[in-house]
């Protein structure tokens, strides 16, 4: 087994219940951090975790802490989209602007890519460290007292220091949070979502373009956004657009889409658009995926500071904002570090200390995606025009330009002593 830089053990036991991208990279920064972690998944095999694949996105902000785990953004780059811009089209067919994210290069890596092959890259990375991953785990309850939280897992009760929900917008974690069962409500947005092979169009005249190489593309009309790209040089490409929708996710958000479906949707748009979701193979992987609302939660740790929610357990969001996955990533890093600071006769400490410095962040953050979304789905196009970069996606150095894990190690003593206790020094 490789030997991965450590920091020195801390003694503090914690189980992570999620195994998703937070899970997973909580689990990481938390050995790193010298925790013992245990990581518990209900699925049975990780490639019902990743099966859902579609393109995934990591800002500067989350990626730049990949280059911190040997391997992983090397890794990454072999399969990531190659692209440093977004062109904007008018929905139908007249291109706008072009958006360079170049710059952005002095704040950290980007990273695009298949979700379920950039997930196996940090999840080789996890096995490699010998963190003790447990699939086919159901937890069915979370529980804590002054001293310990535990969940109750396939019928057996589990104890640690810490419990980390993570296991997305139904973690049963949240009822311990906020004191009783809440249910996840429509947005009233959902999203279809399609991924297959860049030889299906190569030869189609029309659409042959979107596999030369590497290339991103967005068609921006009224409340609905269409956005496509392929990454290997052409060889797979995928499509995703954004669309209102009333539909009922109290049985499952996920459902096998349709291309008669989707094409009522993008009625009138680009013959190119049009032609996008015509030419899909009928053995694509098609995904309508209801985008699940969550109102703001109060607090994102129980009563007494020994379960915390992260990732989409804490604060879902909409995909326009590009910023779930690696605020996911930054939940981690900050719960890690801040356990890492209290040390373990502080634990309760570290929690509220995490869940301080990560708050107002990451509700602005999610605030991201809803301009975005108004920005593009209710355009003045005539003054799009005349200032064809007002459609630009918003890129703020707030928000991007952003070390977790440092700004941690600098605030973690101030934070603390604002909530009554010690000033804690690495």
């Amino acid at each position: 087994m490789p030997d991965f830089p450590r920091r020195q053990p801390t003694g503090i036991r914690v189980i992570i219940v999620g195994a998703g991208f937070a899970g997973l990279s909580a689990a990481i920064e938390c050995d790193r951090k010298g925790h013992s972690v245990t990581l518990l998944e209900k699925a049975h095999n990780i490639e019902e975790i990743t099966r859902f694949g579609d393109i995934i996105s990591f800002d500067p902000n989350g990626a730049r802490l990949f280059e911190r785990w040997p391997g992983v953004i090397e890794a990454m780059y072999k399969v990531a989209r190659k692209t440093t811009w977004l062109d904007l089209y008018h929905w139908k067919g007249e291109f706008i602007t072009r958006q360079s994210f170049a710059e952005e290069k002095s704040w950290g890596p980007r990273i695009n890519g298949h979700r379920g092959e950039l997930y196996n890259i940090i999840h080789q990375h996890a096995m490699d460290r010998g963190i003790d991953v447990r699939l086919g785990q159901k937890v069915t309850d979370y529980f804590e007292d002054d001293e310990q939280a535990g969940v109750v897992v396939n019928g057996e009760k589990m104890l640690a220091d810490v419990v980390v929900a993570g296991e997305g917008v139904r973690s049963r974690g949240r009822k311990i949070v906020l004191g009783f069962d809440d249910k996840p409500k429509s947005s009233g947005y959902a999203v279809y979502r399609c991924w297959f092979s860049g030889d299906a169009i190569k030869n189609n005249e029309m659409l042959k373009h979107l596999v030369d190489g590497d290339t991103h593309s967005g068609f921006i009309g009224p409340d609905l956004h269409f956005l496509v790209s392929s990454l290997k040089e052409g060889k797979e490409f995928n499509w995703v657009f954004t669309h209102v929708d009333d539909g009922n996710i109290e049985e499952s958000w996920q459902f096998p889409g349709k291309i008669e479906d989707c094409l009522k949707y993008v009625e009138g748009w680009s013959p190119v658009v049009q032609e996008i979701v015509r030419a899909t193979p009928k053995d694509a992987r098609l995904i309508d995926h209801k985008l699940v609302f969550r109102d703001p939660l109060p607090t994102f740790i129980s009563p007494k500071a020994r379960i915390v929610l992260i990732g989409d357990a804490a604060h879902p969001f909409l995909p326009t904002s590009i910023q779930g996955a690696s605020q996911s990533i930054e939940d981690g890093v900050v719960l890690a570090s801040c356990l890492e600071l209290a040390g373990k006769n502080n634990i309760a400490q570290g929690v509220r200390a995490h869940e301080k410095i990560r708050y107002e962040r990451v509700h602005q953050a999610q605030a991201t995606g809803v301009k975005t979304r108004e920005k593009w789905h209710k355009a003045n196009w005539d003054e799009i025009r005349k200032t064809p970069e007002a459609i630009h996606l918003t890129r703020e150095a707030w928000l991007l330009n952003f070390d977790a894990e440092k700004d941690v190690y600098e605030r973690y003593g101030d934070v603390a002593a604002s909530l009554g206790g010690e000033r804690a020094k690495l």
